[in-house]
């Protein structure tokens, strides 16, 4: 059972003009087994959030703590954390030049399990997930990302997940930019992955119809730099009907 654990986290985002803080405090655990959807408009550090976790050079984390079992993430480095048993999808997927996804996932999987796969295992390992995705065999030889479509970029983050094991998922709006058959394919990758592995799933997203093939356990509406709210699945219906205005009132009149 892995657990984690963020605690009055605030982070500042640097830019040339200066840092300006995006997290005001987030309060979240989660564990093993368990889906939390956060949703939030644009602007409201959804993806920040996401960053600063994960360890990237543009979000300053000035205050609070991020415990993966106990363990403050914040005092690792990135590759550290990935190993501890952190991964992130990323909204929107690096391209890699020169370097072929099967290196680049043979390279990952040798860094996260702390030994190289045996090839004939791995291969077929490899295979069996590529085939789930509906992702063609050739892509295996393709540089990482280079070319590809939005959709095929989101079939090899969720790919990664599948090969990584981690302990806990963070996903990006992962159904940014995925049509009807895409959105299906990787949805029912994703709820494979966590029902074989026990993982955690944090899954950022703007919009209820990725939460229609992933089930969330909670939902948390995310708004000037914070939750604003929680709940259950039905939250996820209300946002649908009715917008973030009144959580986007309720955070302004809070930083009042």
């Amino acid at each position: 059972m892995a657990t984690l654990e963020i605690k009055d986290l605030r982070a500042d985002v640097v830019t040339d003009e200066g840092s300006k803080e995006i997290l005001t405090g987030v309060n979240l655990t989660i564990r093993s087994g368990e889906t939390h959807a956060i949703m939030g408009p644009n602007g409201s550090g959804k993806s920040t959030l996401s960053y600063a976790i994960a360890g990237h050079p543009k979000y300053q984390v000035t205050s609070g703590e991020v415990l993966l079992d106990g363990e403050n993430v914040l005092e690792m480095s990135v590759d550290e954390r990935a190993r501890a048993g952190l991964f992130l999808a990323m909204q929107y997927p690096v391209e890699v030049p020169g370097v072929s996804m099967s290196n680049f996932l043979r390279s990952a999987a040798t860094s996260v399990r702390g030994e190289a796969p045996k090839l004939r295992h791995w291969v077929k390992e490899v295979k069996d997930e590529m085939g789930k995705l509906e992702i063609p065999s050739e892509f295996a030889e393709r540089s990482v990302n280079e070319g590809f479509s939005g959709g095929e970029k989101k079939r090899h983050e969720i790919l990664q997940l599948a090969l990584l094991k981690p302990k806990i998922a963070v996903l990006d709006e992962t159904d940014s930019g995925l049509d009807v058959d895409a959105l299906r394919v990787v949805s029912e990758a994703v709820n494979e992955h966590k029902a074989n592995n026990d993982v955690g799933v944090m899954l950022i997203t703007h919009y209820t119809r990725i939460l229609k093939h992933i089930k969330p356990d909670y939902v948390h509406v995310f708004a000037g730099g914070r939750i604003a709210e929680s709940g259950g699945r039905e939250l996820a219906d209300e946002l649908e009907e009715t917008g973030y205005v009144k959580y986007l009132d309720k955070a302004e009149s809070a930083s009042v």
